[in-house]
């Protein structure tokens, strides 16, 4: 034991700058670690791990023999943490890690990245410390261990948050160091290789997961191997029926079109000879997953799929890739439209080629890709060509890491901005799926856009404040929505005006995970200062029915009636007082009661005046005070959209939990439902003398069918200057009369009088009146003048 501890710290010494890591700093324990007692195995076992081991061993030709000894070290380790402990399939448990670390092996990754792999499973499944993992193998590889970790130790509210933290600290580490998410890649890779061994009703929800989440990171990584393989093993596993009909398809189909791809790849190399071009030539198939998806996505019979089949050529440099594309073209007829230049704009992944199809013998369509050796290597490899290419110098592999490392970057981006799990794994996998656009800036700098992103999501992608002051956009020179989808070549430009703030509606169409986390924390921020506010204007006129005109202020001769006010509530500071008011989270009336108690006791008295006032002002029954509403309250408040109220309705507020004030015409059914269960929860509420913008109420327009009537009625609304929000014709028939239902903006009642007065002036129309939604109108209303 004492040899072996010597080597662990020696062999971290040694890797204090591997990677341009400094781990000088980090303090080594050099007291004993106990001794684990040895426990016994089979021959058999022992020697299937020996042998497995053996072969990896040999596949490791690329390190030094000191990095080989560490490894050994690490194999040793895992192999007594792991003893006794069987697979699914029978085999001994360490035959896993070795996987594992055989398929970053095959990436070609570092000493430390193979140690990790072979003790990936050590702190989850063999009680092992992260210290002592450190102390014989050094911090670096214990840390690229614990981010491997399962959080199996902390206790989660569900399934699905304790898979959204594990995710996030996955790709928190990746970020940090990517090697942890390829490792994480291997063993996926493994565990659905060997997955027929685990118990059947387990098959869906792994495959579903490698489909989901492991796949798409592959893919997004560039790593095209281990992204086609993830995809066939869940395929096969989670639809094997099916899998098994498409593999047969497939193997008749290869037998069948064998003489024709074989005289393709004939005539392509006699062109290249005659052209006097190196070229590496190579049949490729449509992977089974992607032959499935194209049927389904598509609605194809196997037999209408004709793209399965292509070839991919290899040349010497990217000038060569055009001359053999010429090549190529002159030899068979390209398909229009079906040409893609990705060397020139490469994939976000990194991935560079030349695409085209085309129209072989007997009318047969086939795919050729054009790249150099080192665009396959990226195109294979991604982010891993970084190790597996490293003698070939840095140009060969930067591109696929410099392309990994910005998406990696933006999930710290967004991570610090949303730290509740389930939301962060709903913004990452927006992300997982990156079909892109292209699109400039007026300076003509490109940016690479996920498929179906709005201008919205261009604007935060530009920067975060550009994004938040967005007003206006112009696309290749003409105004455009900013809800308009980016197309491949556009010119966006953005227009910004500083008092802008992001709409709530942009959350429904925006496509990136950064626009949406920008948006939502904006809106947030937003909420909690109106709802601060309204609760300090609920408290109040709370306490002004109790006879007290206004809050004690917050200043040191009143801090000490705060702090017991605080204790009180449980809350750590005025404003989140005010907030929890304000959402309704605290009632006014009983915060403002105990304050009284606590202003009472310093000598302060209620004004019997003001109490009279307003508890029993206009002979009505005890009230909490009213809160006044002109709109301006923002998120705060909202207006029911059941009954929809507009200043000079009667009204009432309802003060949800947590949701902040509802506010309901008085009649309203809903309303009336919510009081007869909740009725401590309604508060006064007052429409303002003087309301800051219009309100949205709806109207029922029956009208006779016939042409122009739609423009007549909308001008009538314009005339009355009234704002049309939305228009419902329903799903009617043509018949002789129709019933439009409008949303329209008014300021008050008599706005919206003088507007139902032109409707109903107006030719065509039958009947104008306001929408009766859950009996919001009063009943008594004469019918003549019903709005």
């Amino acid at each position: 034991m004492r040899c072996f501890c010597f080597c662990a710290v020696h062999s971290l010494a040694a890797a204090r700058y591997i990677r341009g890591v400094n781990t000088a700093s980090i303090p080594v324990k050099t007291e004993p670690i106990p001794e684990r007692q040895p426990r016994k195995r089979s021959t058999a076992a022992g020697n299937a791990a020996a042998a497995s081991f053996a072969n990896l061993i040999e596949r490791l030709d690329y390190l030094s023999p000191s990095d080989l000894e560490r490894v050994r070290l690490a194999y040793r380790f895992a192999d007594e943490a792991h003893l006794g402990q069987l697979r699914n399939g029978g085999e001994p448990y360490i035959t896993h890690p070795i996987a594992v670390a055989g398929q970053c092996a095959e990436w070609r990754l570092d000493a430390q990245a193979l140690m990790a792999a072979l003790l990936h499973d050590a702190l989850e499944d063999c009680g092992v410390t992260k210290p002592e993992l450190i102390q014989r193998f050094g911090s670096p590889v214990a840390e690229l261990v614990d981010g491997l970790t399962k959080l199996d130790r902390l206790h989660f509210d569900s399934r699905e948050e304790n898979q959204a933290e594990s995710f996030r600290k996955m790709l928190l580490a990746m970020a940090r160091d990517v090697r942890v998410i390829l490792i994480k890649l291997a063993d996926r890779t493994h565990n659905m290789r060997t997955l027929t061994d685990t118990p059947r009703d387990k098959w869906a929800r792994i495959a579903s997961e490698t489909l989901d989440v492991y796949a798409p990171i592959a893919h997004r990584l560039g790593l095209n191997q281990t992204f086609r393989e993830l995809q066939n093993l869940a395929f096969r596993h989670l639809r094997p029926w099916r899998a098994e009909v498409l593999e047969r398809a497939i193997i008749k189909a290869r037998g069948r079109r064998r003489d024709l791809l074989q005289n393709v790849q004939r005539a392509v190399e006699s062109s290249f000879v005659k052209s006097g071009m190196k070229v590496k030539i190579a049949g490729r198939e449509k992977s089974l997953y992607s032959i499935y998806k194209k049927m389904q996505g598509k609605h194809l019979s196997f037999a209408d799929v004709n793209d399965i089949y292509g070839f991919r050529l290899v040349v010497p440099s990217t000038i060569d890739c055009y001359t053999a594309l010429g090549t190529l073209h002159q030899l068979y007829k390209p398909l229009p439209g079906r040409f893609k230049d990705h060397i020139a704009i490469s994939k976000l992944n990194g991935y560079q080629s030349l695409h085209t199809t085309l129209v072989g013998p007997s009318g047969t369509h086939i795919e050729f890709q054009v790249r150099t050796e080192a665009m396959h290597m990226v195109a294979e490899a991604g982010v891993a060509a970084h190790w597996l290419y490293k003698a070939k110098g840095p140009q060969d592999s930067g591109q696929a890491e410099r392309m990994g490392s910005q998406w990696l970057q933006s999930l710290l981006d967004i991570q610090d901005e949303n730290r509740d799990a389930a939301e962060f794994w709903e913004h990452v996998k927006v992300d997982l799926f990156p079909d892109a656009v292209y699109v400039f800036t007026p300076k003509s700098q490109i940016m690479a856009m996920p498929r179906g992103a709005t201008v919205v999501d261009f604007a935060y992608a530009i920067h975060s404040n550009v994004g938040d002051h967005a007003v206006a956009a112009r696309t290749n020179g003409e105004a455009a929505l900013l809800r308009s989808e980016l197309k491949n070549g556009d010119v966006i430009e953005i227009e910004t005006d500083p008092t802008a703030s992001p709409n709530p509606a942009w959350l429904s169409f925006v496509r990136t995970a950064r626009a949406r986390s920008k948006i939502r924390q904006h809106l947030k921020t937003l909420a909690q200062a109106d709802s601060q506010s309204l609760g300090e204007k609920m408290l109040t006129q709370a306490m002004r029915s109790e006879g007290i005109e206004n809050l004690p202020p917050d200043t040191p001769d009143k801090q000490a009636v705060w702090e017991k006010l605080l204790r009180f509530s449980g809350n750590r500071s005025r404003a989140e007082l005010l907030t929890d008011i304000g959402l309704g989270k605290r009632i006014a009336g009983i915060v403002a009661k105990r304050l009284l108690t606590l202003l009472v006791a310093t000598g302060e008295k209620p004004d019997a005046v003001l109490l009279t006032r307003e508890r029993f002002g206009a002979g009505e029954s005890v009230s909490q005070g009213s809160v006044l509403l002109d709109g301006s309250e923002n998120a705060s408040v909202k207006f029911a959209n059941c009954c929809r109220p507009i200043p000079g309705d009667g009204i009432v507020g309802y003060l949800g939990r947590g949701e902040g004030l509802s506010v309901h015409i008085d009649t309203c059914l809903a309303a009336k439902k919510l009081k007869s269960k909740d009725s401590e929860r309604f508060i006064g509420v007052e429409w303002s003398d003087a309301p800051v913008r219009t309100f949205e109420t709806g109207l029922l327009v029956t009208v006779t069918n016939g042409k122009g009537v739609l423009a007549r009625v909308a001008s009538a609304l314009a005339n009355a200057e009234t704002d049309i929000t939305h228009i419902d014709m329903g799903d009617e028939a043509s018949q002789g009369s129709v019933v439009l239902r409008f949303l329209v903006a008014v300021r008050d009642r008599n706005h919206l009088d003088l507007a139902l007065s032109k409707l109903r002036r107006t030719p065509s129309v039958l009947q104008a009146q306001r929408s009766r939604i859950l009996g919001a109108l009063n009943a008594d209303r004469a019918p003549g003048n019903e709005h």
